[in-house]
């Protein structure tokens, strides 16, 4: 079976993509040690309300984008849904880490559970097949 020229084009474009990703994780193994090196404990932010609310802005809109995608039987939903479990995942990272010991972080780890829950539905539904047109429901409306 011969390949066309854009199938052996995509497939040195996705091998060279993922020669990049790979060579990219080695790279940042001496970043992270400058990082843990140079950056300062305490810091002071000026917009970290704004930080905060955007992060659960961009997983409202994910989970909204999810149900509504997939609902529809879309295959994107696939994506959304690995981008949400994301940030379900990031958000919990930085609650707990910038989190004062003591009741503050006990709030953080509860959290972090409902978003570890958020995260493994995510990446269900991302990691699920048959993504076709759902089947209408008895009683509701069809198009």
């Amino acid at each position: 079976m011969t390949q066309t020229r854009g199938a052996k084009r995509m497939r040195r474009l996705k091998r060279w993509a993922l020669i990049l990703l790979g060579s990219s994780a080695v790279l940042l193994v001496p970043w992270m040690v400058v990082l843990a090196l140079t950056l300062p404990t305490r810091t002071e932010v000026h917009n970290w309300a704004v930080a905060w609310i955007g992060l659960d802005v961009l997983m409202a809109a994910g989970c909204a984008a999810t149900a509504v995608l997939g609902l529809r039987g879309d295959a994107r939903a696939r994506l959304t849904a690995s981008a949400t479990a994301s940030a379900a995942v990031l958000d919990a990272w930085f609650d707990i880490t910038t989190s004062a010991v003591g009741t503050e972080l006990l709030l953080a780890l509860a959290s972090a559970v409902a978003e570890a829950g958020l995260a493994a539905a995510c990446v269900y539904l991302a990691l699920s097949k048959g993504w076709g047109r759902m089947a209408a429901q008895p009683g509701s409306a069809t198009r």
